[in-house]
């Protein structure tokens, strides 16, 4: 399999956008299309290794027929990862299915024309972002996805994530909102957990929904809950 071509130039025309508004998600996608690299082939070569990574790989399930279906999730139990996930993405006003369309729109054809099994694990990891989210405690603010970010560099090591969280810590050095250095505490804190706690891209998520959310946090090791002030782009756009 080839690895995916690197294409800087257009990382960087990304990041220019991204950095004035960190809102336009198709440019995140850009970025990390544009320097993955080998990535992928590296997390569907981990994935292959474990019995659960082989059958997500095998049956390919579609999470997001399941996180779409919101009448579904309102009537898991209480405190569970299904009804933590549908209060995360109703504060937010966010859906898996908006990610799969900012998605498409920040990548190229390149990227809707994988080969088996990258196709499946570059969905996947797309589509359970917001699992990512729920599970580990960071908001959608500004600050709380650059400290998912370090979370997920440290599970993945896409040179596409380390240029975005650059950026992110480029922001809070210039930012006039907020602590910048406990803002980078924060960041690398998401690091550090995202070191500690299982692998994630291999979870059968799917299975996991009706379990309460503490439980699921200690079978995965993703420790304390942060604490952190949010960090809303309206802000970082007001100060600018």
């Amino acid at each position: 399999m080839s690895h995916l071509q690197l294409q800087p130039r257009r990382a960087f025309q990304a990041a220019r956008i991204l950095a004035s508004d960190p809102d336009d998600l198709p440019q995140v996608f850009t970025i990390i299309e544009s320097l993955s690299a080998d990535t992928l082939h590296r997390i569907a070569s981990r994935m292959q290794k474990s019995e659960a990574g082989r059958r997500l790989i095998e049956n390919r399930p579609d999470i997001v027929a399941r996180l779409a279906d919101r009448a579904a999730l309102a009537k898991l139990p209480e405190g569970s990862l299904g009804r933590t996930y549908l209060a995360f993405v109703e504060r937010e006003k966010i859906s898996a299915e908006g990610i799969r369309d900012a998605a498409s729109k920040g990548m190229s054809s390149a990227w809707e024309t994988l080969p088996v099994p990258l196709d499946y694990v570059h969905a996947r990891m797309r589509d359970t972002h917001d699992l990512w989210h729920a599970v580990t405690g960071y908001s959608g603010d500004v600050l709380g996805e650059a400290a998912l970010l370090g979370f997920i560099f440290a599970q993945t090591w896409n040179p596409g994530i380390a240029f975005i969280l650059g950026i992110a810590v480029t922001k809070t050095i210039r930012s006039k909102i907020g602590d910048g250095p406990e803002a980078r505490r924060t960041i690398m804190d998401g690091f550090r957990r995202g070191q500690k706690t299982a692998w994630l891209p291999e979870q059968e998520w799917e299975s996991m929904l009706a379990l309460p959310i503490e439980e699921v946090r200690r079978r995965l090791n993703v420790g304390p809950l942060p604490v952190y002030k949010e960090v809303r782009s309206a802000e970082l756009k007001a100060a600018a």
